[in-house]
This record gives C-alpha cells, sequence and structure tokens, in this order.
C-alpha cells in the first residue's frame, strides 16, 4: 500500500537555505520558459505565415504541435526523474529545449520550424515534473506552500504574459523577422539553466533505485492514448471530418489498457504511475478540479487573444498588454496562497473558483452589446480580479493534491497531474473555440456575441471544478464528524 510521506531530506542531508532556493530559482526559471512558449507563439503566426510561406495546417502544428508532445512525455519524465535523478532529467530536458528553440529561431521552412517545435515540446515535457519533484525533495510539510506558491505564480504569469512578451520580441524585431526572436530569447537563459541546474540540484533523490525498471509497456500504453486523445483536439480546425472524434474513445480505451496493466506491473515491480495514489482523496480530486480549471482558463486567453487582434484589429502587443492584468492578480495572489494553504485547505481552492467566475462574468458584462470605448480597458479590472482568483487556485490546489504523495513517486505523480492539465487545456480550448467559431459563422462574422458565448462555455467549464471542490470540502466535513 502507498503510504504519504512529507518528504524526506536531499543526498547528504538537509540542503541548507540558499543552496536549495538557488536549486529552485533555477527550476522556476526553466519551468517558468517551457510554459511560456504554450502561449508566446499564438501572436507570431501571421508574422510565421508572411515569412515562410507556411499553410493553415503548418501553423497550426506549429501551434499545437509543442502541447501534444509536451502532454506525451510528462509521465514517463517524470518517472525517470524519481528512478535516476532529477538533475540528469532536468538538464538533459533544458540541453533540448535550448537546442530545439535555437533551431525554431533559424528555421527556413514550414517543416523545419514544425520539427522543431514537436522536440521542443518533448524537451519542454522533460523538464517541467522535475521541478515540482524538487520542491517535494527539498522541502518538507507545511514549509512547501512557498515553493508551491513561488511555482503556481509562475504557471499564472507565463500562461497570461505570453501574448504580451511576444508582441515586444515582434516589435522589437520587426514584422519580417521578429517571430524568430520568440525562439531565440530562450537560448541564453537555457544555456545559463543548464550549467547552475548541475551545479546546483541534487543528483539521485532518496531511495531512488538506480536499476529499477521503466516500464516500457506502461510508456508505450500511456504515450499512445494520450496521442489519441489530444490529437484529434489539437487538430480539430484541420481535419474537417467528424470521423477523427473516433479517435478520443480509442485514446480512453488505450488509457483503460494502460490502468490494467499498471496495476498488474505493480505487482511484481515499480509502475511507471501507481494507480494506487488515486485513494488518496486529495490526489484524486485534485487532479480532477486542475483538468477542469486548465480547461477553462486556458481557453479564456485563447479567445481574448483571437477577439482583440482578430476581431478588433489591435496589434499583438496591445493584446498582449490587455491580458497582463490577469498575470498581475495570478502572481500576487499565488505567492500569497501558497503561505495559507495550510490553514484554509480546499476551502480557499473553491474560495479562488468562485472569484475566478465572478471576474469572467464581469468580462462578459463588459462586452455586452457593443462595447464602447477601449476594450483592453474595460476588462482590466475584470481580469485583475479573475486573476487574483486564479492565484488562489492553482497553487493551493497543487499543493494540497501532491500533499500525500510519496516523494520517491513525487515526479511521475506530478508528470499525471501536468498530463491532465494539457488534455484539459486541449479539451477546453476544443471546445470553446467550436463555439467561438459557430457562433461567428451564424452571426455573420459579429464578434461580440461570439465571444461572450465562448466565455460563458469556459465559465461553464471552471463552474464543474468549484462543483468538485465543494464535493471534496463537504466530504472532508462528514469525515470530520465521523471522527
Amino acid at each position: 500500500m502507498v503510504r504519504p510521506s512529507d518528504g524526506v531530506s536531499p543526498p547528504g542531508g538537509r540542503a541548507d537555505e540558499r543552496r536549495r532556493w538557488q536549486a529552485l530559482g533555477v527550476g522556476l526559471v526553466a519551468a517558468f520558459m517551457t510554459l511560456l512558449d504554450v502561449s508566446i507563439v499564438n501572436v507570431a503566426v501571421p508574422s510565421i505565415d508572411r515569412a515562410l510561406g507556411a499553410t493553415p495546417s503548418d501553423l497550426q502544428w506549429v501551434l499545437s504541435g509543442y502541447a501534444l508532445t509536451f502532454g506525451l512525455v510528462l509521465v514517463p519524465a517524470g518517472r525517470f526523474g524519481d528512478a535516476r535523478g532529477r538533475r540528469t532529467a532536468f538538464v538533459v530536458g533544458i540541453a533540448l529545449f535550448t537546442l530545439t528553440s535555437a533551431l525554431a529561431g533559424l528555421a527556413q521552412s514550414p517543416g523545419w520550424l514544425v520539427a522543431a517545435r514537436l522536440l521542443q515540446g518533448v524537451a519542454a515535457g522533460i523538464v517541467n515534473p522535475q521541478v515540482t519533484g524538487l520542491i517535494q525533495q527539498l522541502f518538507q510539510g507545511p514549509e512547501r506552500g512557498r515553493p508551491f506558491g513561488l511555482l503556481g505564480a509562475t504557471i499564472g504569469i507565463s500562461t497570461a504574459i505570453g501574448p504580451l512578451l511576444g508582441g515586444l520580441l515582434i516589435q522589437a524585431g520587426g514584422e519580417q523577422d521578429g517571430w524568430r526572436w520568440v525562439f531565440f530569447v530562450n537560448v541564453p537563459v537555457g544555456i545559463v539553466a543548464i550549467v547552475l541546474g548541475w551545479r546546483l540540484l541534487p543528483a539521485q533523490p532518496a531511495g531512488a533505485a538506480q536499476g529499477r525498471r521503466l516500464d516500457p509497456v506502461g510508456v508505450l500504453l500511456l504515450g499512445v492514448g494520450v496521442v489519441l486523445v489530444l490529437l484529434p483536439l489539437v487538430q480539430r480546425e484541420q481535419w474537417h471530418s467528424p470521423w477523427k472524434w473516433l479517435l478520443v474513445p480509442a485514446g480512453l480505451a488505450v488509457l483503460a489498457a494502460f490502468g490494467l496493466w499498471e496495476r498488474r506491473y505493480a505487482r511484481r515491480g515499480a509502475p511507471l504511475f501507481d494507480l494506487r495514489l488515486f485513494g488518496f482523496r486529495s490526489y484524486a480530486l485534485g487532479s480532477l478540479i486542475a483538468l477542469l480549471y486548465f480547461g477553462g482558463f486556458t481557453a479564456i486567453f485563447f479567445v481574448l487573444t483571437l477577439y482583440l487582434q482578430n476581431g478588433l484589429g489591435y496589434r499583438p502587443l496591445v493584446a498582449g498588454l490587455a491580458i497582463t492584468p490577469f498575470a498581475l492578480g495570478s502572481a500576487a495572489a499565488s505567492a500569497v496562497g501558497g503561505r495559507i494553504v495550510d490553514r484554509y485547505g480546499r476551502p480557499l481552492v473553491a474560495t479562488g473558483l468562485l472569484v475566478v467566475l465572478l471576474g469572467l462574468g464581469a468580462v462578459v458584462f463588459v462586452l455586452r452589446g457593443d462595447p464602447r470605448g477601449s476594450v483592453p480597458l474595460l476588462m482590466a479590472v475584470p481580469l485583475l480580479v479573475a486573476g487574483l482568483g486564479s492565484g488562489l487556485v492553482i497553487t493551493p490546489n497543487q499543493t494540497l493534491t501532491l500533499a500525500q504523495v510519496p516523494v520517491p513517486q513525487a515526479g511521475s505523480a506530478a508528470g499525471m497531474l501536468q498530463t491532465g492539465q494539457r488534455i484539459g487545456s486541449a479539451a477546453g480550448i476544443a471546445a470553446v473555440g467550436s463555439v467561438l467559431f459557430s457562433a461567428l459563422a451564424g452571426s455573420g462574422g459579429d464578434w461580440s456575441p461570439a465571444v461572450r458565448h465562448a466565455l460563458l462555455l469556459a465559465i461553464g467549464i471552471i463552474s464543474l471544478g468549484l462543483f468538485a471542490a465543494l464535493f471534496d470540502r463537504r466530504h472532508a466535513r462528514d469525515d470530520g464528524r465521523r471522527g
């Protein structure tokens, strides 16, 4: 039976304060880079189109291929870090990310750029579980709140600030070649992260077994299942045949086979992912909340970026600035949420979800009819409110979800949590995007009602996450009475 653990000391005893916070800082920079590349490329698409003569299919693969391969390797990479050492996995991942960023910036053809983006996504998927696993390894019990708060701020800022930073880089580099700097900016940061990561990160987690097999059948089944589920979602605009949606149930069937295999494999060895972790209500429910929340909140930026640029004709820089209040609110609240999550628990997550819903509801309100005045200014305060709520969701939920996970399984547990987030993001963008484009077609190209309908669906998805958080609160109260 899997037993919860509050953490273990790193090899050689507990790391001194300065060294472990330096190690965390390197991890957060790497996480920021890799998560930023999910959204920063969106504003570069028109420039890439003009420079390389890319087809719509090419551009879709530039955007979605990264997310696809990112989600594909999260769990195997986390498992590798658990078993063989997070420093090795981290440095290899950052080195590959730096190289592929340079290759993407040097691309001379659409095929070249697509291939670089696919490999860049693999690299990002290798890096991210190591960061969460590192927090579990270096920090114990309640003291994890602060580093998880910083990680939550990193997630929120990187997701929301991508369009702004992309707009700044394109403006600085010029319309023709500015898009290349969206990728080149990763190179010097990546080189520094490689050097500092090798120097500061612990080489081997306590309790890791060098000779432990990595469950190749489990890797194959999970990989095939994730690809089958994600592929029709990320290619929704290019694959017009309804038959593509048959891949989703096929993928779910493969994932069910993965679950059966992991249950069997656990009897004779260490599985890729120990399904008994879902026996912890904190992990099972937290994973569901994360899937639902990312399904709604990442779709918001997709819709608003399209609305501001394609619908209202704002430049990429202005579109990015319009999203900035959300990023600022999220960063501030994440830092606070990490510090108080141990005091308030899951009700803090429910409160954050409610604040997000209020903020997004206010966005829908200010966009009613034909908005007069500057739309970015009208949305600023509602998006700030939504960002404050988001900071009370991502960090506390991640802290609570991983609280009972044993440190030797921290990487694979974090990888599965993030895989759910990637699937939620892809599914949410597919669903919300479909509503947006259908409403546009039905309204003769009128963006205002189409955006409101899309935002209402995103609000509905996030509301499901709120119901899950309230369900957890109710059962926790019932357990307390029985105790």
